[in-house]
C-alpha cells in the first residue's frame, strides 16, 4: 500500500489508476500463500489492497484492464474480477481478446463483467503501421463499437493516440480513426463508409475529399494484405521481422480465439484455411511450432496434434503467399494514384503530408512482397537438393534484388516519418538481414546459401 501512496505523490494531477494483469515484473498470482489458495484469489486480494489506497484513500478511479494472452489467462482474470470485493473498481478491456489484430474477434468476456466497462481501441495501429503507412481501420473501429455499445455495462471508451516518441496520430491522415470512434459514439445511425470523405472534407477541404477518402478507405485492404499473410498478422509490432520473431505464429493467432480456428483469405487467393494445420504449420519456422509459449498458450493445439516440428513450407503456400503480397501492392499504388489526382485540390502542406503517408505505404508493401518471396522461397530451398530448383533461385534472388532497390528508396525518401516504437526507416536494414542470411547462409538453416543465378529473373 506505501509504494502505491509513494508513486501516487510523485503524479498529483492523476484521476485514475489502470492496473494489467500481466507483463508485470512480479507476479503475484505465482506466490505461495496458506490462506489463498487460488489464482483468481491471490490476484483479487492484491487488487483490493491497491484499492484501498487509490478508491478509499486517494477518491481516485481505479479500472481493472483484463489484458491477457490466452483464453484461461483471460478466465483466470475475470474470476478475480468476481472476487474483488470494492466497490468501486471498473473494468477495462480491449476491442478484442489479447491484442489488437484486425482477424480476432470481438471480446465476448464483456457480457460476463458485473462491473461498468470501459472499452480500449488503438485507433494509432500498434501491429499495423503506428501512423507512418495508411492505416484508417475506421469499419473494424465502428463494427467493433456498434457490439460493444448493445452492452448494458459499456460506459465509454478509451483510445490510443501514440506508439511512443513523436508517433502520435492527431494531425496526421490516421487521425481519422479518433474522427470515426467519436462520431460512432454520438451517433449510433452514421455509416462507417460515409466517414472517409466526411473526415477528408473537414480536414482536407471538399474538393479533394472525393480522392482522399478513397485513398484512405484503401487501407484495411492494403494492411490485411501487407501485415498479415493468409489471415495471421505477420508484422512485430509493424516491423518487418517474418523469422526469428515467434509470436506472428505461437501467440498472435486468431485461431485461439475462433471455434472452429477457420479464416478465409481473400486479397485474390480465395481459399479456406485452418489457423494451425494450414497457415501456422506452413508458415511458421519449426522452432516457433515447439516453443514453450505455443505449449503453455496452445495446449489444445499440441493435444490435437495439429503441428509439426518441422519447417513445413511448400511451393502451393508460397504462391498463395506472393499473390497476397502482390494484391497489397496493387492496392497500395492505386490508393497513391488518388492522392496524385487530387494535387491540384489540396493545400501544398496537405499535398505533401499524403504523398509521403501512401509513399512509405508503397514502399512498404513492395518491401514485404520482395522480402517474402525471398524469405519464404528460401524456406522452401532448406527442405532439401530436392527442393533447388533453378526456378526457385531465380525466384528467391529476384525478391533480393528487388528488396534490396526497395530499401534503397526507402533510405532516399525525403519524409521517413516520426519516430516511435516502429522506425519506419529500420525495415530497409530488416532486409538486408535476409539478403545477408539468404546469400552467404543462414546459421538457423544449416549455413545453406543460395547461389546467385547466372541471370536471375528481374
Amino acid at each position: 500500500k506505501n509504494d502505491y501512496r509513494e508513486m501516487l505523490d510523485l503524479v498529483p494531477d492523476v484521476d485514475a489508476v489502470v492496473l494489467t494483469f500481466i507483463e508485470t515484473g512480479a507476479r503475484v498470482e505465482r506466490q505461495h500463500s496458506t490462506r489463498l489458495l487460488t489464482e483468481e484469489a491471490k490476484l483479487a486480494h492484491l487488487v483490493d489492497q491497491v484499492a484501498d489506497v487509490v478508491n478509499e484513500e486517494r477518491g481516485l478511479g481505479l479500472y481493472l484492464r483484463t489484458f491477457g494472452y490466452f483464453p484461461q489467462e483471460m478466465e483466470r482474470t475475470i474470476k478475480a474480477i468476481d472476487l474483488v470485493e470494492n466497490p468501486a473498481a471498473k473494468v477495462m478491456i480491449k476491442a478484442m481478446p489479447h491484442d489488437f489484430f484486425l482477424t480476432h474477434p470481438v471480446d465476448t468476456t464483456v457480457t460476463r463483467i458485473k462491473r461498468p466497462v470501459l472499452v480500449e481501441y488503438d485507433t494509432t495501429g500498434e501491429y499495423h503501421g503506428q501512423g507512418k503507412i495508411a492505416n484508417a481501420l475506421v469499419e473494424d473501429h465502428v463494427g467493433r463499437m456498434r457490439y460493444y455499445q448493445k452492452q448494458p455495462n459499456v460506459i465509454g471508451y478509451v483510445a490510443r493516440t501514440d506508439r511512443y516518441k513523436e508517433s502520435r496520430i492527431v494531425g496526421t491522415p490516421t487521425e481519422i480513426n479518433l474522427y470515426a470512434l467519436a462520431r460512432a459514439d454520438r451517433d449510433r445511425r452514421v455509416r462507417p463508409g460515409a466517414l472517409h470523405r466526411e473526415w477528408a472534407a473537414r480536414t482536407y477541404g471538399p474538393k479533394a475529399a472525393a480522392r482522399v477518402g478513397s485513398a484512405l478507405a484503401k487501407s484495411p485492404e492494403i494492411v490485411s494484405s501487407v501485415m498479415y499473410m493468409l489471415g495471421t498478422n505477420n508484422a512485430n509490432h509493424s516491423r518487418l521481422d517474418y523469422d526469428p520473431y515467434c509470436n506472428s505464429y505461437d501467440r498472435s493467432i486468431s485461431g485461439k480465439w475462433i471455434d472452429p480456428p477457420h479464416t478465409f483469405v481473400r486479397h485474390t487467393v480465395n481459399k479456406r484455411y485452418h489457423f494451425w494445420t494450414g497457415v501456422i504449420e506452413h508458415l511458421a519456422p519449426g522452432y516457433c511450432k515447439t516453443s514453450a509459449v505455443m505449449q503453455r498458450e496452445n495446449p489444445h493445439v499440441i493435444a490435437n496434434g495439429w503441428l509439426t516440428g518441422a519447417n513445413t513450407m511448400n511451393l502451393g503456400y508460397l504462391r498463395d503467399v506472393l499473390k497476397e503480397k502482390r494484391y497489397g501492392v496493387s492496392v497500395a499504388r492505386s490508393a497513391l494514384r488518388d492522392i496524385q489526382r487530387a494535387e491540384r485540390d489540396l493545400s501544398p502542406a496537405h499535398h505533401r503530408q499524403l504523398t509521403a503517408y501512401f509513399e512509405r505505404t508503397l514502399l512498404t508493401a513492395r518491401l514485404h512482397l520482395s522480402v517474402s518471396a525471398a524469405y519464404f522461397g528460401y524456406r522452401v530451398w532448406v527442405r532439401g537438393p530436392e527442393h533447388r530448383t533453378p526456378q526457385l533461385g531465380r525466384l528467391i534472388w529476384a525478391g533480393l534484388d528487388a528488396a534490396k532497390a526497395t530499401a534503397d528508396a526507402m533510405r532516399a525518401h525525403p519524409d521517413q516519418g516520426a519516430t516511435g516504437e516502429w522506425e519506419w526507416i529500420r525495415d530497409a536494414a530488416e532486409a538486408d538481414k535476409y539478403h545477408t542470411r539468404i546469400s552467404q547462409g543462414w546459421d538457423r538453416y544449416d549455413h545453406i546459401a543460395v547461389p546467385r543465378p547466372a541471370d536471375p529473373e528481374r
